[in-house]
């Protein structure tokens, strides 16, 4: 059975297939994007590499600005018309880049671009909050997952083929691609059951989350922790090639272990989430996890036999995919569980800036700490992942009693 099959068993048929065909279709365009992106600017369009880092960092700057009150503009236009928007705004941004041949233009096409996803991402949790009911909504957002990371794998081949291609049609292609791939989702979210707008109560606040100090350090929380996703695409990759003895094809496998992980096993994890008790548990074991996999990753570098190097890494990257996957399905439950029913666009895109910050701040920091430090850093790390997992229960608590 396919993950559209068994989401559609969980919901409604039609709702079920419609939200996992529209993140698939995303993230398959998304993943041959990413994969050729940085080589099309820099070798086509012609900007530096610290151009591009400059750029791409202030848009998703801007993007994590915007999802705030694009949330609540979600919440009081309604959740549909405001996802196939955003869908259609994004595959237009993506499409701008074909056209960027200054610093300048790429770093507005980039902002248009981050605000685009961060916006569309935000919308999408408040559209599933809608039209699914409170006890089914992690473990749909499991399904979802599995299909976004499936998709992004069919798309990194893709957007390989463009590398190997390395021109500027295939490269436009590729670009392409993920723009229709966007218009495909607006489709499949219009048709997806109207979602009716939410009133706004007379003296409420607008953007009532920036107010909501227990949300905000559950969201910090999640933020922290959320590290593991810069640690995985650029510390653990940085750390193979300068500090291990293993080949450098071990980062690419990393890669497809931990999406295969994901997408046989996510949704399995996510049935164990039944409530904040049972979900704060399992951030709380992601911790211990992600801890662990850091000690492991700090091993790999003992010795200089490149088969017990990549056996150990291997080691890592299984335990760091079973950390993901509990800290994903645990905070899943969280973000939505604390939100207000009627403020879930707001609240959402406010929870959401949580992965922004993790990729903005995430590759200097740990760049600095694991590379630069050694064993000294992993441990400084996990330690982090464990306090963090701790803290969220006493976080939780207290959002739980302010609601």
């Amino acid at each position: 059975m396919t993950t559209i099959e068994r989401l559609a068993s969980v919901t409604s048929s039609r709702p079920g297939r419609l939200l996992a065909g529209a993140q698939l279709a995303a993230s398959l365009g998304d993943g041959a994007f990413l994969t050729c992106s940085v080589l099309y600017f820099t070798r086509v369009v012609g900007l530096t590499p610290g151009q591009v880092g400059l750029g791409l960092t202030l848009g998703w700057a801007v993007g994590t600005v915007a999802g705030v009150p694009l949330g609540h503009a979600a919440d009081r236009r309604g959740a549909r018309s405001a996802a196939v928007l955003l869908s259609v705004a994004t595959g237009l941004a993506i499409t701008a880049f074909l056209f960027a041949g200054s610093a300048w233009t790429f770093t507005l096409a980039a902002c248009c671009y981050a605000t685009g996803q961060c916006g569309v991402g935000a919308v999408r949790q408040a559209l599933l909050a809608a039209v699914a009911e409170p006890q089914q909504r992690t473990r749909i957002r499991a399904y979802l997952q599995s299909a976004g990371n499936a998709g992004l794998a069919v798309g990194a081949g893709l957007g390989g083929l463009a590398l190997l291609a390395d021109t500027r049609g295939a490269y436009v292609a590729a670009f392409s691609l993920d723009a229709a791939a966007f218009v495909v989702s607006a489709v499949l979210l219009r048709l997806l059951p109207a979602v009716a707008p939410v009133p706004r109560v007379k003296g409420e606040p607008a953007l009532a989350v920036l107010r909501d100090r227990p949300y905000a350090f559950v969201t910090l929380l999640n933020a922290i922790l959320l590290l593991r996703m810069p640690l995985l695409s650029v510390a653990i990759p940085l750390w193979i090639v300068s500090r291990t003895a293993a080949p450098e094809w071990t980062v690419s496998a990393l890669f497809v272990l931990n999406t295969i992980v994901v997408v046989l096993g996510q949704v399995r994890v996510a049935t164990r989430v039944t409530g904040l008790r049972s979900a704060t548990r399992l951030v709380r074991h992601s911790g211990v996890l992600l801890a662990a996999s850091c000690v492991t990753f700090a091993l790999s570098a003992a010795g200089s036999s490149a088969t017990v190097a990549v056996a150990v890494l291997v080691a890592g990257a299984l335990l760091q995919v079973l950390g993901e996957m509990l800290q994903s399905a645990g905070t899943w439950e969280i973000g939505f569980d604390l939100a207000p029913a009627a403020r879930q666009g707001q609240y959402q895109g406010f929870f959401g800036t949580g992965t922004s910050v993790a990729r903005m701040a995430g590759p200097a920091l740990l760049s600095t700490v694991v590379v630069q430090w050694g064993t000294p850093g992993w441990l400084l790390v996990g330690a982090v992942f464990v306090a963090a997992g701790w803290a969220m229960g006493p976080a939780v608590r207290w959002a739980g009693q302010r609601r």
